[in-house]
């Protein structure tokens, strides 16, 4: 089995777009065997200024992972920044990649543009943890030798820029990285959020993977629709999208037919939409409370995961060093 590694940002509270572009995902793949989860602090620190939500945003995402389904003894969980090899191996990738890659993240090309929007610097309010993010990441999924990484569409790129700097590592000092290869899940589009555009934290729009049944209609119901009558056709929408996310293929399909042929009002989809998402997470929300009542036990799973995950760092980097002539032994 291919070893599989992923890692999520502790940033806010998990939503649906998580889940559908990133969790789940993940969780499948890593059914197979051979994988590990990283909780990414290290990553979080480019937008979290405050310790306690840092703290809190990691025992909520291990919650959340292990109440959908991620079994600890199976599947490495750990925190990112119990791992201190990856952070070493991130320097020794920058010595390799070119400034010119990092210049084409898009996370970075976003914060230059906006600037440039602005009428300011393209480099203004951007820090060098932003700029080098990619070689931290790049690091995450070389250090274990993975040999696949799910991703979304639009973290493609992220695994692209690993595989180049796996590359100019091995020109430069011989075969030593493994060159990942990218899994993106091809039933997984862009997840709107509730306003129509993607689903995301920052822009508000999200639909919480631990809102009770009350609270997802009542954020199902701020989605904007036009004045169509019940017996008036209808364009697919930000509704029928979300539905086809989280329905069976079939009931997608049934709603679809209502749609084009003038069978249903926006209230009756908006209800179907909220009931579809709570068969979808609620099973897990039980789950999800119970191990937040404990956080004992999920940093004693976080502690098993650091050691495991230790153990499978150290040879690359131990082969990393070695190559590099940082080993003096």
């Amino acid at each position: 089995m291919p070893r599989i590694v992923t890692g999520i940002k502790p940033t806010g509270r998990p939503h649906l777009g998580n889940y559908l572009g990133m969790i789940r995902p993940g969780l499948e793949a890593a059914s197979a065997g051979n994988a590990l989860f990283f909780i990414a602090d290290y990553h979080a620190l480019t937008t979290t200024r405050s310790a306690a939500q840092l703290r809190a945003g990691v025992f909520d995402l291990a919650a959340t992972l292990i109440a959908f389904g991620l079994e600890p003894g199976r599947t490495v969980l750990y925190r990112q920044s119990d791992l201190p090899e990856v952070c070493e191996l991130a320097w020794i990738l920058a010595c390799v990649a070119s400034k010119g890659l990092l210049n084409r993240a898009h996370a970075y090309k976003s914060a230059a543009q906006r600037n440039i929007a602005l009428g300011r610097d393209p480099d203004s309010g951007v820090s060098t943890g932003l700029f080098s993010y990619p070689v931290l990441m790049a690091a995450d999924i070389l250090i274990h030798r993975a040999e696949a990484v799910p991703v979304g569409r639009d973290q493609r790129q992220h695994v692209e820029m690993a595989r180049e700097m796996a590359r100019s590592f091995n020109r430069s000092y011989g075969p030593v990285l493994l060159v990942p290869e990218a899994i993106v899940d091809e039933r997984v589009m862009t997840i709107p959020g509730l306003d129509g555009r993607k689903m995301s934290k920052s822009y508000g729009n999200q639909l919480a993977l631990a809102a009770t049944p009350s609270q997802i209609r009542s954020r199902v119901a701020r989605i904007v629709t036009d004045s169509r009558s019940p017996s008036e056709r209808k364009e697919p929408d930000t509704i029928l999208a979300l539905y086809r996310a989280v329905a069976s293929a079939a009931e997608a399909a049934e709603l679809e037919r209502r749609y084009r042929e003038g069978g249903t009002g926006y209230a009756e989809a908006k209800a179907l939409l909220a009931e579809a998402v709570d068969a979808l997470v609620g099973p897990a929300r039980a789950r999800h409370a119970e191990l937040m009542s404990d956080p004992g036990a999920l940093a004693d799973i976080l502690a098993d995961g650091a050691r495991r995950a230790r153990a499978s760092a150290a040879p690359t980097l131990a082969a990393v060093r070695s190559a590099t002539g940082l080993s003096y032994d």
